[in-house]
């Protein structure tokens, strides 16, 4: 309605990100549920610099840490694909639960950090 995305949708680009950075890593969303490997964002931080106007093209980066035993963090942002002007930057804190809800780290996302 504002000619601009609306504040959520960019929330949706990131997940997406999230989830084609783990795949090019050998790691399928999908079959990790459904294996039981639930992962959960705990916290997102969302820094907007600038609204993206309808029609722009983008992209989307994605770098993990791991700043506890059981976090697993997704620095992650978007800027205009044509010059890279930064669009947002964003802190997206997840981890797994188990069967019990209690947070931990499978060996599965252990290889995030094993590959070069």
């Amino acid at each position: 309605m504002q000619g601009i995305v609306n504040n959520a949708v960019y929330q949706h680009y990131l997940e997406h990100a999230r989830h084609e950075y783990l795949l090019s890593r050998g790691l399928s969303f999908a079959e990790l549920t459904a294996r039981g490997i639930i992962i959960v964002v705990v916290r997102a931080e969302i820094d907007y610099r600038r609204s993206l106007q309808a029609g722009e093209e983008f992209v989307v980066t994605v770098s993990p840490q791991r700043p506890s035993p059981v976090k697993l963090v997704f620095e992650q942002s978007i800027a205009l694909a044509a010059d890279q002007t930064a669009v947002l930057r964003a802190r997206i804190t997840t981890t797994a639960v188990n069967a019990r809800n209690r947070p931990y780290f499978p060996d599965e996302l252990e290889a995030l950090f094993q590959m070069s």
